[in-house]
């Protein structure tokens, strides 16, 4: 992939920033509400080729003196089980996570606050969790008249109502499993209990997408918007911003609702006129003077909004989103004139699996899996009684980078059958056809005695960041290999049996 992006400028640039925002308060205490994914964000790593998918954790270590984390989740993501795409887990379980990697940088973790709290059973299992492991937490119940209500908000019967977080260094950082978990309300409730106790402090937004310096309708931020259907954020210009400086910037619409309120409640707390004119001045954002090549940028970004649309369709077979969140999808789509096609992996495996069909009716339930290798070659991988497509996908594509000809065997016919014994006979499992991950610990195995194997095994790492698709949704175990293996894989909307628990 050709790079558009300098990380080690981004992280030079963006902590001196944050730094001078720090300082510009004479001493006030800063609370930086970080959006998007503060580790691992693999959307940013895929829409700027060349960006640290790891950069503004990095950038917050070398502030680590001067910072602490507050971690933030709404209580309603977490007994519908909501789930960060990225990884496939959950947003309590994003929440260890988090935690774990915070602790990993030497990041000083002050709490997680539960945010519009209501007493729910699975919510305090969660609490008596973290509290056990030694890890604080706060309940914030619904702010009573938020977000319009600014005199009740700004009382004690708003703010006042929840608990302060007790902090102690001059940046606090608050973060949170994905959008709406509550970080805005939770960072203005600190503002006025900080009030209240007689000290000042500061408020300041940390958001990569959208890129307010670049246009509405650049691929990045198109991205932005097909990452978000979801939640029908819209890029829109900063009309404040304009009228304020007569330049031009970008923001979403959710920000540009909650502005003039966000600054009221501001100006309530503090007794004084903001700080801030517009949106845009409240954000801390650098990454837009950091992309070095704005064609690999644009590319990489339409590579984006087509995966994003293909994980729409799957997601609404599955339920997970509404028609309206598709059709959005499908909009930006058309905005940028791009066809699912456009992916390169998207034809291959279709092909196949149309010849398969054609050749021969045994083939008729076929499910092909195409990957993209680094040098642009496409391998292809069927299913079989023997495994699934997507175990022999990665066979095929770690034999083809090892150069090793197609009919080699990297694994014996006996162990694989030894495997499938198992589950059947001894396990009772309904299908006998091996997972990834059943086959990649074949591999391993295999690789003790066998030279080639161990040689093919090694290749795996090779295989991150390729694309794939595959014309069956991948089951949950497949789906979490290819994950793991940093392969970035799509799918066709349709199950691969008729069968609901199985699918």
């Amino acid at each position: 992939m050709v790079k558009g992006f300098d990380a080690d400028k981004y992280i030079e640039e963006q902590s001196k920033y944050i730094l001078e925002r720090i300082s510009a308060g004479a001493g006030e205490r800063l609370y930086l509400e970080f959006g998007g994914k503060l580790v691992h964000d693999k959307h940013a790593a895929r829409v700027l080729p060349g960006f640290d998918q790891n950069a503004k954790i990095k950038l917050l270590q070398r502030m680590k003196e001067h910072a602490e984390i507050i971690i933030c989740v709404y209580a309603g993501d977490i007994t519908t089980n909501k789930t960060r795409q990225d990884f496939g887990i959950t947003y309590d379980l994003e929440v260890l996570r988090l935690i774990d990697t915070f602790r990993k940088y030497e990041l000083s973790i002050n709490s997680v606050v539960v945010t519009r709290y209501e007493d729910q059973p699975a919510v305090n299992m969660f609490i008596n969790k973290l509290e056990r492991r030694g890890v604080k937490t706060y309940k914030h119940g619904f702010t009573k008249g938020y977000p319009t209500d600014v005199e009740t908000i700004v009382s004690d019967e708003g703010f006042g109502a929840n608990p302060y977080i007790e902090v102690n260094k001059p940046l606090v950082v608050v973060n949170g499993p994905g959008p709406g978990s509550g970080k805005l309300a939770t960072c203005l409730n600190q503002l006025y209990h900080e009030s209240k106790r007689g000290r000042k402090a500061r408020y300041a937004k940390f958001e990569t997408f959208p890129i307010w310096n670049l246009p509405v309708k650049h691929p990045v931020n198109v991205a932005y918007e097909a990452a978000t259907v979801d939640l029908r954020d819209v890029n829109m210009i900063d009309v404040f911003h304009l009228e304020a400086y007569g330049q031009t910037a970008v923001n979403y619409n959710r920000d540009l609702e909650i502005f003039p309120v966000v600054k009221r409640i501001i100006e309530r707390i503090t007794g004084e006129e903001a700080e801030y004119k517009s949106p845009t001045d409240m954000g801390v954002n650098r990454v837009g003077f950091c992309i070095t090549d704005d064609e690999a940028v644009r590319r990489a970004a339409c590579q984006e909004i087509i995966r994003r649309y293909l994980i729409a369709q799957c997601d609404y077979k599955k339920g997970i989103i509404n028609e309206d969140a598709l059709l959005r999808a499908k909009l930006l789509m058309d905005d940028l004139n791009l066809k699912v096609e456009d992916r390169a992996v998207v034809k291959p495996a279709l092909d196949y699996a149309e010849y398969k069909r054609n050749l021969d009716s045994k083939y008729e339930n076929i499910i092909v899996m195409a990957i993209e290798l680094p040098d642009g070659q496409i391998i292809t991988g069927r299913s079989s009684r023997r495994m699934v497509a997507g175990a022999a996908l990665i066979l095929n594509a770690i034999k083809t980078l090892s150069g090793f000809p197609d009919k080699m065997l990297l694994i014996s016919p006996e162990v694989l059958a030894t495997i499938q014994h198992l589950k059947t006979e001894i396990l009772h499992k309904e299908k006998s056809t091996l997972n990834c991950e059943e086959v990649l610990s074949a591999l391993t195995i295999s690789a003790t005695t066998n030279p080639a194997a161990k040689s093919a095994v090694e290749k795996l790492k090779e295989l991150a960041g390729c694309k794939a698709h595959c014309t069956a949704i991948l089951s949950d175990v497949d789906d979490q290999i290819f994950r793991d293996l940093s392969i970035d894989a799509t799918s066709e909307p349709e199950y691969s049996t008729n069968n609901l628990y199985q699918s």
